[in-house]
């Protein structure tokens, strides 16, 4: 992969986990007002997304995304908001 395309990437990484670290700050202000859990597991989720990006940003090279950890954290990320989604559902059904 060339030098521009791998910079791009980098580029397009950092502004993904800008914006996911900017939606856990959302999250987690909403959470402060509401004391919500679901607010605060969606932002924790959010925050796991960043840090997931961060680390494809540092290793500098995009086929490496296979790697088990950055994989175990985007999946942990994603199954605390199946978790939040349940949790908020089975409270309101009861």
């Amino acid at each position: 992969m060339g030098y521009s395309m791998i910079g791009l990437y980098q580029f397009l990484s950092g502004s993904i986990c800008f914006g996911a670290w900017t939606g856990g700050v959302f999250f987690f202000t909403y959470w402060k007002k509401t004391r919500d859990r679901l607010f605060l597991i969606f932002g924790i989720s959010f925050w796991l997304m960043a840090i997931e990006r961060l680390f494809l940003a540092i290793l500098n090279d995009p086929v490496q995304e296979d790697h088990s950890l950055i994989y175990l954290i985007r999946l942990s990320a994603f199954i605390l908001i199946l978790f939040a989604i349940y949790d908020k559902n089975r409270k309101i059904a009861k």
